[in-house]
């Protein structure tokens, strides 16, 4: 949760903007340390917030992190999503093109994302707003992230929930890393929610894994 909705523009676009290193030209699939991520649902999720805390994170482990995202015109009600693209060294190419982790904040992120799935990726979905995901080869956990954000609370704090489980689901950066993102970027009124909210993610995914 922030002070401010996620920034909308006026029509449907993508921006890229790179972290600790430039972007070269070239998608080479094979690269080693490439990994791809994206926080998908409706507008006025956070989605765009989310993605650029979980950035930050990464970027804090020292990877190079290159962010995009995408919506259409409406601020509110209409599908959004922010991608990472994370590397080891420079990010050759900053756009994602073939996802290792998905995370679905509303059904209609399914179908635009879903195509760009990896063989075996993670898929966290909430259970209330996505309760069903297509076929697919893909590791996907039904988790109540708005549900249990409205219990913190607010519900626009789910962005906090998912990342919380994300994270401890995935392993993508160091726990300290992404709880010193999400204070980085909280607004002082917020910060203990947005905590709470993080550790409420992280208690999803481990009862998930138990």
């Amino acid at each position: 949760m922030s002070a401010t909705d996620p920034g909308v523009a006026a029509a449907a676009g993508a921006v890229a903007s790179a972290r600790q290193g430039g972007v070269t030209g070239g998608a080479d699939a094979s690269r080693t340390g490439r990994t791809e991520i994206r926080i998908a649902g409706t507008g006025g999720q956070g989605l765009i917030l989310a993605a650029t805390m979980l950035a930050d994170a990464l970027a804090s482990d020292g990877r190079r992190v290159a962010q995009s995202q995408t919506y259409e015109p409406t601020s509110r009600g209409g599908f959004c999503n922010s991608d990472l693209v994370a590397s080891d060294g420079e990010v050759d190419y900053p756009l994602a093109t073939a996802l290792d982790h998905l995370v679905l904040l509303d059904r209609q992120a399914v179908v635009p994302s879903w195509p760009l799935l990896k063989p075996g990726a993670l898929v966290i979905a909430d259970t209330r707003l996505c309760p069903e995901l297509p076929e697919g080869d893909c590791r996907a956990v039904h988790l109540p992230l708005t549900r249990t954000a409205i219990e913190l609370g607010s519900e626009r704090v789910a962005n906090i929930v998912a990342l919380g489980a994300l994270v401890a689901l995935s392993g993508l950066c160091d726990r300290d890393a992404m709880e010193g993102a999400v204070r980085s970027e909280t607004p002082r009124a917020f910060l203990d929610l947005n905590m709470d909210a993080l550790a409420a993610g992280e208690r999803l995914a481990r009862q998930a894994t138990a």
